[in-house]
């Protein structure tokens, strides 16, 4: 992308030939951030001294609040910040434009050439000035449903913009939306299947596997983890109380899974069903890796948890490998995307047998013959396994 002052004078366009491209060149474009730089510097091409530019944007996601995709002058992509929720009681926010348009204000304009102690007094503006800008504007940008988000110009002309370029910028407001908002709404639809159904199985679900009874068979290694005595925990404990300490454990437990290629399927009350695709070499290592980092992460939570009062939280992981079913299985209105079959029933089973044996992790024999050369093992003998007609013999993994 070329900056403003390389371009070629024969291709300078109008203000209406930068409506026209949101309106008809960007249905290529799948992010924002890009379309957002692109309509920046055809701004520039178009006479209108854009110097800066930002797109607020409040999103629907479980870690933020919001981002702030910003461009400067000269720079071929812009940048995107995350913004967290507690934002709007620091004074990053509080008095800024984005403060003002959250609170109604149609408009926020401030003149950044004159005495700085005459105008609005934040960080902001300050940082601005120092940028040698001379001009302001935000406007907030209306999404469907009333939902307001807030697209920002400044300028470093002398006399800052003219009455025309802000004309010229207003006009984007509706076309800026409408492109906004699509892409959002994608975004947001593939964040919420990322955070309910996993990553994996997002991107096979948008890919349409929503079919019931769809999937593929899959070779993979089981992980099944319960927490013991919730049910005592959830009867005699504040609801507050029980849901911090269900969201500190999954946090530990989940955490070291996702950052080892594991695939969470599910939260089940208590319990968590992950997968580890054998389709990566390693993936029965990286199950045992992730297994002694959240074991080390729960040794904090307890810690932590002993030091406000409550009692450690005890817990059990199955480990097997084995073909399971990867797909859509449900109603005809309500699918799951999960995994059955006999190797999750066995994972199952040898979580429940880690309150009998008294070991917090157990691997059945087919799963520890795939990493016994490379990790300690410790083998607790064979037990009945319900649902099998065989004794299975376990292992244990101290981490």
């Amino acid at each position: 992308m070329k900056a403003a002052a390389d371009l070629d004078p024969a291709t300078v366009q109008s203000d209406g030939d930068v409506v026209h491209w949101l309106t008809h060149g960007t249905r290529d474009q799948r992010f924002l951030d890009n379309i957002f730089a692109e309509m920046c510097i055809r701004l520039q091409r178009a006479g209108i001294p854009v110097k800066r530019a930002t797109l607020h944007l409040l999103i629907q996601h479980p870690q933020w609040l919001g981002a702030r995709i910003l461009w400067n002058d000269g720079m071929h992509e812009a940048e995107i910040a995350r913004v967290d929720y507690d934002v709007m009681g620091r004074s990053e926010y509080i008095g800024s434009p984005a403060n003002e348009i959250h609170d109604g204000a149609a408009q926020v304009r401030e003149n950044l050439e004159r005495d700085p102690g005459q105008g609005r007094r934040h960080a902001v503006y300050d940082e601005m000035r120092a940028q040698g800008l001379t001009d302001y504007v935000a406007w907030p940008l209306y999404h469907t449903l009333g939902k307001r988000h807030i697209v920002t110009f400044a300028t470093d002309r002398p006399g800052g913009f003219e009455d025309a370029h802000i004309a010229a910028l207003f006009k984007l407001l509706p076309m800026l939306a409408l492109v906004s908002e699509i892409r959002m709404k994608n975004r947001l639809a593939r964040t919420l299947l990322e955070t309910y159904v996993g990553s994996h199985a997002g991107e096979l679900i948008l890919a349409g596997a929503t079919r019931r009874g769809s999937g593929t068979t899959v070779r993979a290694a089981i992980m099944i983890c319960d927490l013991r005595d919730f049910t005592r925990i959830s009867d005699n404990w504040p609801r507050d109380d029980v849901i911090d300490l269900l969201n500190g454990y999954f946090d530990a437990m989940s955490e070291p899974i996702v950052r080892h290629g594991g695939e969470i399927l599910k939260f089940m009350g208590d319990g968590l069903l992950a997968i580890f695709p054998l389709s990566e070499p390693r993936a029965c290592a990286n199950l045992l890796h992730a297994v002694a980092e959240a074991r080390q992460a729960m040794l904090a939570l307890n810690e932590k948890n002993g030091e406000a009062g409550r009692a450690p939280l005890n817990y059990g992981v199955g480990v097997h490998v084995g073909d399971v079913m990867y797909g859509n299985i449900g109603s005809r209105a309500r699918l799951d995307f999960t995994v059955i079959g006999p190797a999750v029933n066995m994972a199952s089973r040898l979580e429940t047998l880690t309150k009998q044996v008294g070991k917090p992790v157990l691997l059945s024999r087919a799963f520890a013959d795939l990493v016994k050369d490379e990790f300690e093992l410790e083998r607790v003998g064979e037990y009945p396994v319900r649902g099998f007609a065989e004794p299975i013999e376990l292992f244990a993994y101290q981490g």
